[in-house]
């Protein structure tokens, strides 16, 4: 018995207490960066919308920044409460279902309030074939900061913990790319920005259990 306790002694004696906030800390200096390099990014490869100015008075531009910035921040404070051994998602997928819906009531009252002539405008656009590709490309600086923070992390549902990372790391891309995107398209936004959203999320659900083991 005295040399099972040594043991134990032996394995905890040097331990520290983690620090109060060090999640917290974690969170901020994995993830601020991150969407700095991506905002860098977008800057450098596409630049801001040449018509910003005008853009910013458009309540249209601000829905599609909120559904996005919604969208993350609903993720984000997922991953957070995931992090630990006994987190859990919350009510994470009630609350993006509720900014979805969102999302498409606006998507069907636009559409109900424009011409049919215009509805490939909306739908479609002039980038829906490289939209998502280019969220997924200005959202993984954002993955990878969560990665770090999350090996850091005591996270145990791996694939979900790497499939919510994927979504916030998707939609903080997603908000990036909104200030060069010129769709103003509801529509277009619904389905080509959440697809983007989506591939990321796909790529966090199979890093994760790779990624984020402990």
């Amino acid at each position: 018995m005295r040399k099972t306790d040594d043991i134990i002694e032996s394995l905890v004696g040097e331990l520290k207490p983690v620090p109060r906030h060090a999640l917290k800390r974690r969170f901020v200096l994995g993830i601020l960066p991150a969407l700095a390099v991506s905002l860098v990014l977008m800057l450098t490869i596409a630049g801001l919308r040449p018509d910003l100015s005008q853009a910013l008075s458009l309540p249209l531009f601000w829905i599609k920044s909120a559904y996005n910035a919604l969208l993350a921040i609903a993720a984000f404070l997922a991953i957070y409460h995931l992090a630990r051994p006994e987190g859990s998602q919350g009510r994470f997928f009630a609350a993006a279902a509720a900014i979805f819906a969102a999302m498409a009531a606006a998507a069907a009252i636009q559409l109900l309030l424009s011409p049919a002539e215009t509805y490939p405008a909306l739908i479609l656009g002039s980038s829906a074939l490289h939209c998502p590709f280019l969220i997924f490309a200005f959202a993984l600086p954002v993955l990878a900061g969560n990665a770090w923070v999350l090996r850091g992390a005591a996270p145990t549902n791996l694939r979900l913990t790497g499939f919510i990372a994927g979504l916030a790391a998707g939609a903080a891309g997603a908000w990036v790319y909104s200030w060069f995107c010129t769709e103003n398209g509801m529509p277009f936004v619904l389905i080509w920005y959440s697809l983007g959203i989506l591939l990321t999320g796909a790529l966090g659900s199979l890093l994760g259990p790779r990624l984020l083991r402990w």
